[in-house]
């Protein structure tokens, strides 16, 4: 007798990807708006219909055409772990994002110009973002006040 191999039965599910619509902003921009040092319309500033949120980026990753058209200063030369090895990257600070009424300033990878921008996961936790893997949409988590507050504080008890 032999085992037949057969096929789970119904429809097979795919996991989809999740796309968001985010604004990133030059920080450095908005402090010298708010010192009257520029004009409004001279912040540097994008915004993105559809970026990758990608939980395997550890932060804000953008096309170097983007990342000089923001302005950002380089913060180091670093290594990043990919699917192919290791290459050198820049990080840059200072890049605003603003997404679901939430916001933050994060560091972010200049990529090559082919490369797709990517969310990475600290942005999301630090904005208190999560997925909805079923809905393929993001979600803000409750800012309080209630037990499912996204903000937690590890209070040390002397």
């Amino acid at each position: 007798m032999t085992a037949a191999h057969t096929r789970p039965q119904g429809r097979q599910r795919q996991v989809g990807k999740v796309y968001a619509s985010i604004t990133i902003t030059n920080s450095a921009d908005e402090v010298r708006l708010a010192d009257g040092l520029i004009r409004a319309d001279q912040v540097r500033r994008i915004t993105l219909d559809r970026i990758l949120v990608d939980t395997g980026a550890n932060t804000l990753c953008l096309p170097k055409s983007l990342v000089e058209r923001l302005g950002l200063p380089v913060r180091q030369e670093a290594y990043a772990a990919t699917a192919a090895g290791l290459i050198a990257i820049t990080v840059h600070r200072g890049a605003e994002i603003e997404l679901l009424g939430r916001s933050g300033t994060f560091d972010c990878v200049a990529l090559s110009d082919e490369a797709e921008p990517l969310l990475g996961l600290l942005p999301l936790e630090t904005m208190g973002l999560e997925l909805d893997l079923q809905q393929e949409t993001l979600r803000a988590l409750p800012d309080g006040p209630t037990p499912q507050t996204f903000w937690t504080i590890y209070l040390a008890r002397t």
